[in-house]
C-alpha cells in the first residue's frame, strides 16, 4: 500500500533564492530588459519545477495587460539526432506567423519555416538571427524555456543559445536547464541547484504525506534522498505498511521502475565500456583512494577512461583525494544495473588490490561480495576484520558487515549471534527499524540462551528508548538472566538498563529490587567495567533510599574511575555520579566527553541520552541558553532515531527554559507534549519535569496556590532526588506564600539531607534560602546572607538573582529600601541577561516599591541584547525567510506564539515589517 497522499505544494521547498531569481528575470523581460539563466542540476533536482514556476509567473497578466508569451521546448533522447526538433516544439504556438509572415520579416520567417519543414538549415547566422528577430517582434514580451538541454538536437540548442546571448536589451527572457554540465555552454550565467537541506527535505515529505511519518522513518528517507526532491517523492510513494509499522527497514533507494532510477541508468548507459568498468569499481568501494583506482585501471583500460565519467558529471573527486560517484543514488544504480558476473569480477579485483593491513576490512568485504572462498571462512574473516578496526568506519558500515557475515554463515547458532550483533550496531547507528528487522530474523533460527540473551538485550534497549519502560524492564531482566552464566559483563549491563527503565518509570521499588539482585552477583574476579556497573547501581540505590552518606563511597569510586574508560555509557555513569555528589563541573566535563566520544564512534542513537546528562549538568549551573540549544538538538536526534523516551525529556527541558524566559504559551505547549509523550511511553520522570516547568511559570506569575498543587504531584512521581531537589525551592517558596509552613518544612527535609551530604555550594545556598523564607523576621536576614555567601562559591547566577530578589523584597518590607535596592538592581541585571521577562518584571516592581525610578524593559540598543534568546532565534529564522508556520515547526511552538513574539520583536526593535527586520539583522 502506498502512503503518498499529499499534493504538490504551491511553494518549491528550499528553492526560495532560485525562485526569486527566475521571477526577477521574467519581470525584467516584461519591462523590456531581458536576460538568460542556465539551471544546472542532476535528475530530479527540480529544474522542470522551476521552469513551471517561471512559466506560470510569466503567463499571469493583469486586467490591463497580457502576461508574457511563453514558448517551451524539451530535449528528448529519441529526437537528439533530428535537426531542429527542439525548435519545432518551441515555435508551435506561433507557427502561423511562419506560414504567413508579416511585412518586413518575410525572409527570416521563411528561413525558419524551411528549416522546420525539411530539417535542413541554411547554415551560418541566418537561422539563429531569424529566431531572434521573430521573438523580438512577437508583439509582447517573451519567455523561452528549454528543458533537458543535454538531449536537445545540436542545431536547436545552438540557435536558442545564440538568442540567449543577445537579449539583454530585448523583452525576451531565456531559461535553460541541463542535467549534464558538459553539454551546457560555459558562457551563459549558471544557476546551480544544490541538494535540499534537511529542513526543506522534511517539509517536502510533510507536503507529500500530511498525516506525518514516524520521526526515525522520516529521517531515514531524508538520508536516502540526499536532498533530491524527486527521490523524496519516489521514496515516499514506495512506503508500505511494514515501513510505517517499523517491521521492515526503510527503503534506501528510489524504486527501480521510477523516473530517477531510469534517468541515472540512461546516463550510465551512455558511457564507454572501459569507463563503465571504472565507475562500477567506484560504486563497489565508495571513496576508493586514487592509488588503488590507478592500479585497477592499469589492469584494464587506463585511468584516462575515467575522463568521460567526470565530463558527464558521474564521478567526482572526494575531499580526501579519493573518488566517488556524484550522488549516492547514482552509486546504487551503477552497482545494481551491472550484471552479477561484472559485480563479482569488480569485487575480486578490488580484494586483490587492497593489500594493506589498514585495508583489511574492505578486503574481507570485497572477498565476501565476490564469494571468493568457502562462505563460512569468508564470514569469519569479516567478523575478525571488523573486530580489528579501532573506530567506526563509513564503509562498509559495521551492521552491514555483520549482516553479510550472518548470510554467509551456515550454522544457526553462529548466524543468530551475528544477526544479534548486526542489530546492536544498527541500533547504535540510529537505525532502529533495521535493527528490529534483523532481530526478527533470529526468531526462526535455533539459538541458545546466550544468543537469545544478546538479542533480548538489544530488543529491550529498543523498547527502553522507543517503547514502554515497563515492558523494556521485563525484557532486559530476561536478557540478564539468560546472559548471567555466559557473559556476566553484558548481564550486568542489562541490569543497569533495567534499572534505568524503572527509574524513568518512577518505579523506585523495582529499581531497589534490581539493585539488590545486582549486589548479590558481586564476585572478586569481576572485570573492571562489571565492578564499575555494580558500584554505580549500589550508589544509585543508596541515594534513592535517602542514605546519601552510604552512597558517597560507591558514587565517588565511579566518579574517579570512569574518566579512564572510553565508553560513552560508562562516562555517563560518571556524569550522573558527579551530579549526585554535587560535583557539577566534573559532571559537565564527563557528560561533554561522553557526547564527543559517542559522536566520534558514530553512535548516533546514544546522542539523545548523552545530551540528557549534559543538560542536567548545565541546568544545575544555570546555563539555560546551552540547555535550550542542546535540548533542541536532543529532541531532533531523538525524533530521527526513534527515541521517544528521550524526546519526552528533551521536550520537558525546552518547556523549562521557556518557563525561565516567561513564555507562558510556549511552556504550556511543550510541557503538554512532554507529558503526553511521557504518559504514552511510561516515562514518569519526563512527566514530572514537564509539570515542574509549569510550576516554575506559576511561581514567576505569582500563582503560588497553583504551583503548590502541581509540586505536590511532582513529589509523588519520578526520581525522589533529582526531581524533588529541583522542585523543593519552588515548593517551599509557594507553600510559605500560601501559609502552609508545615508542608514547606516537610519538603525541605529532602533537600537539606542531600545538600548536607554533598556540600555543593549551589544546593546549600538553595537550602539556606528556603530556611530564610521559613525563619522568623529576626533570623531571616542572616539566613539570606548565608545563602548569598554560598552562591558566591557556586556557579548558578540565575538562582543567585532569585535569592537576591527574595532578600531585596524582605528588606523593602522591613523598611530598609536602600539595602533592598542594591540586591534588586543586581537581580534585575541578571534576569535581563537571561531574558527572564517575568522575573525582570518582579524585580522592577520591587524596585518601584522601594522608591526607585526604573527604566523601561526595552532600552537596550543591540538586537541581540534587546531580545530574549527565543525572540532572537525567531527573528533570525524570519530574517532567513521562514514563514510563521515553518518557525513554529522548527522551534516546536504554535504559529500563534510566533505571531505574538513577532509583534513584540517589531515593537522592541522599532521595525514595521519582515523586510525591515531582515535588513536590520543582515
Amino acid at each position: 500500500m502506498s502512503y503518498l497522499t499529499g499534493v504538490r505544494s504551491g511553494a518549491l521547498r528550499g528553492r526560495d533564492k532560485e525562485s526569486d531569481a527566475l521571477r526577477a528575470l521574467v519581470d525584467r523581460a516584461g519591462a523590456g530588459a531581458g536576460g538568460c539563466l542556465l539551471l544546472l542540476g542532476g535528475p530530479g533536482m527540480g529544474k522542470t519545477a522551476l521552469l513551471d514556476l517561471a512559466a506560470a509567473h510569466a503567463a499571469t497578466g493583469t486586467p490591463d495587460e497580457q502576461g508574457l508569451l511563453v514558448l517551451r521546448t524539451q530535449g528528448v533522447r529519441g529526437e537528439t539526432h533530428l535537426p531542429y526538433a527542439g525548435l519545432h516544439a518551441l515555435l508551435r504556438p506561433i507557427a502561423d506567423r511562419l506560414d504567413a509572415p508579416a511585412p518586413g520579416r518575410g525572409s527570416g520567417a521563411r528561413v525558419l519555416a524551411e528549416a522546420l519543414r525539411t530539417g535542413a538549415g541554411a547554415g551560418g547566422l541566418a537561422l539563429p538571427a531569424a529566431l531572434l528577430r521573430l521573438l523580438q517582434a512577437a508583439g509582447r514580451p517573451v519567455l523561452v524555456c528549454a528543458d533537458d538541454l543535454q538531449w536537445l538536437d545540436a542545431p536547436s540548442r545552438e540557435a536558442i543559445c545564440f538568442v540567449a546571448r543577445r537579449v539583454r536589451t530585448a523583452p525576451v527572457a531565456v531559461l535553460l536547464a541541463s542535467a549534464e554540465p558538459g553539454t551546457a555552454p560555459g558562457d551563459l550565467p549558471p544557476l546551480p541547484l544544490a541538494p535540499l537541506d534537511e529542513r526543506a527535505s522534511r517539509q517536502v515529505l510533510d507536503d507529500l504525506i500530511p498525516e506525518g511519518l514516524p520521526g526515525d522513518l522520516r529521517a531515514a528517507l531524508v538520508r536516502a534522498a540526499r536532498g533530491n526532491p524527486l527521490a523524496l517523492a519516489e521514496l515516499a510513494g514506495s512506503l508500505t505498511d511494514g515501513h510505517r509499522e517499523g517491521s521492515a527497514p526503510p527503503p534506501e533507494t528510489p524504486p527501480r521502475d521510477g523516473r530517477l532510477w531510469r534517468a541515472y541508468a540512461d546516463r550510465l548507459r551512455g558511457l564507454p565500456a572501459g569507463t563503465a568498468d571504472l565507475v562500477l569499481l567506484i560504486a563497489a568501494d565508495p571513496g576508493i583512494d586514487a592509488v588503488t583506482l590507478v592500479r585497477a585501471a592499469e589492469s584494464r583500460c587506463g585511468l584516462a577512461a575515467l575522463e568521460a565519467a567526470e565530463t558527464a558529471g558521474v564521478v567526482v573527486e572526494s575531499p580526501d583525494g579519493g573518488f566517488d560517484l556524484a550522488d549516492p543514488i547514482l552509486r546504487h544504480v551503477a552497482y545494481a544495473e551491472s550484471s552479477l558476473a561484472r559485480r563479482r569480477a569488480a569485487h575480486r579485483l578490488l580484494a586483490s588490490l587492497l593489500d594493506g593491513e589498514h585495508q583489511r576490512l574492505r578486503r574481507a568485504w570485497h572477498r565476501a561480495a565476490a564469494l571468493d572462498g568457502p562462505p563460512d571462512q569468508l564470514a569469519d574473516d569479516l567478523v575478525r576484520a571488523l573486530a580489528a578496526v579501532p573506530k567506526a568506519v563509513a564503509f562498509p558500515e559495521p551492521f552491514r558487515v555483520l549482516e553479510r557475515a550472518a548470510e554467509l554463515t551456515g550454522q544457526g547458532e553462529a548466524r543468530a549471534a551475528r544477526l544479534a550483533a548486526a542489530a546492536r550496531h544498527a541500533w547504535q547507528a540510529g537505525q532502529p527499524q533495521r535493527a528490529r528487522s534483523l532481530l526478527s530474523r533470529i526468531d526462526t533460527l535455533a539459538a541458545g540462551a546466550e544468543v537469545r540473551g544478546r538479542a533480548e538485550l538489544v530488543r529491550g534497549s529498543l523498547e527502553l528508548r522507543a517503547g514502554k519502560t515497563d515492558s523494556a524492564c521485563d525484557t532486559l531482566l530476561d536478557a540478564a538472566e539468560r546472559l548471567l552464566h555466559t557473559d556476566r559483563e553484558q548481564a550486568v549491563r542489562a541490569l543497569v538498563r533495567a534499572g534505568e527503565a524503572s527509574y524513568l518509570a518512577g518505579d523506585n521499588r523495582r529499581f531497589l529490587a534490581i539493585a539488590r539482585r545486582a549486589e548479590a552477583l558481586r564476585r572478586p574476579d569481576d572485570d573492571h567495567v562489571t565492578r564499575l556497573a555494580l558500584e554505580y547501581l549500589a550508589g544509585m540505590a543508596a541515594t534513592f533510599r535517602g542514605r546519601h552518606r552510604e552512597a558517597t563511597a560507591s558514587l565517588r569510586h565511579v566518579a574517579q574511575v570512569t574518566p579512564s574508560v572510553g565508553s560513552p555509557s560508562v562516562l555517563v555513569w560518571g556524569g550522573v555520579a558527579n551530579l549526585l555528589l554535587g560535583n557539577g563541573a566534573d559532571a559537565l566535563t564527563l557528560a561533554s566527553r561522553a557526547v564527543e566520544v559517542a559522536r566520534a564512534h558514530g553512535a548516533v542513537a546514544s546522542m539523545p541520552q548523552m545530551l540528557e546528562v549534559l543538560i542536567q549538568a548545565q541546568l544545575w549551573s544555570g546555563r539555560y541558553d546551552a540547555v535550550a540549544a542542546n535540548a533542541m538538538d536532543g529532541l531532533r536526534l531523538a525524533q530521527e532515531t526513534g527515541r521517544a523516551t528521550s524526546g519526552a525529556q528533551h521536550l520537558a527541558w525546552l518547556a523549562f527554559t521557556a518557563a525561565v524566559a516567561g513564555d507562558e504559551e510556549t511552556c504550556a505547549l511543550r510541557a503538554a507534549r512532554a507529558v503526553e509523550l511521557a504518559a504514552a511511553h511510561g516515562v514518569s520522570v519526563a512527566e514530572a519535569l514537564g509539570t515542574l516547568a509549569l510550576a516554575h511559570l506559576d511561581v514567576a506569575a505569582n500563582r503560588h496556590a497553583d504551583a503548590v498543587n502541581r509540586l505536590r504531584a511532582v513529589a509523588r512521581t519520578g526520581d525522589p532526588l533529582v526531581v524533588r531537589v529541583m522542585a523543593t525551592p519552588l515548593l517551599v517558596e509557594s507553600a510559605v506564600r500560601t501559609g502552609d509552613l508545615a508542608q514547606a518544612r516537610d519538603a525541605l527535609v529532602v533537600l537539606d539531607r542531600w545538600a548536607d551530604s554533598t556540600r555543593d555550594p549551589d544546593r546549600l545556598a538553595l537550602a539556606a534560602r528556603c530556611h530564610a523564607l521559613l525563619a522568623p523576621p529576626a533570623e531571616a536576614g542572616e539566613r539570606f546572607t548565608q545563602a548569598l555567601e554560598l552562591h558566591r562559591q557556586g556557579a548558578c547566577a540565575f538562582e543567585t538573582a532569585r535569592t537576591r530578589l527574595l532578600y531585596g523584597g524582605m528588606l523593602r518590607r522591613s523598611r530598609r529600601p536602600g539595602a533592598a535596592r542594591e540586591h534588586l538592581h543586581g537581580a534585575l541585571e541578571t534576569f535581563e541577561r537571561y531574558g527572564a521577562r517575568r522575573w525582570s518584571e518582579h524585580a522592577r516592581a520591587e524596585l518601584r516599591a522601594a522608591g526607585e525610578s526604573v527604566r523601561p524593559s526595552g532600552s537596550r540598543s543591540e538586537a541581540g541584547r534587546l531580545l530574549t534568546a527565543q525572540q532572537f532565534q525567531i527573528a533570525g529564522l524570519v530574517a532567513e525567510g521562514a514563514t510563521n508556520r515553518e518557525v513554529a515547526a522548527r522551534l516546536f511552538i504554535s504559529p500563534r506564539t510566533v505571531e505574538h513574539h513577532l509583534r513584540n520583536i517589531f515593537a522592541r526593535l522599532g521595525v514595521r515589517s519582515r523586510v525591515e527586520l531582515t535588513r536590520l539583522l543582515s
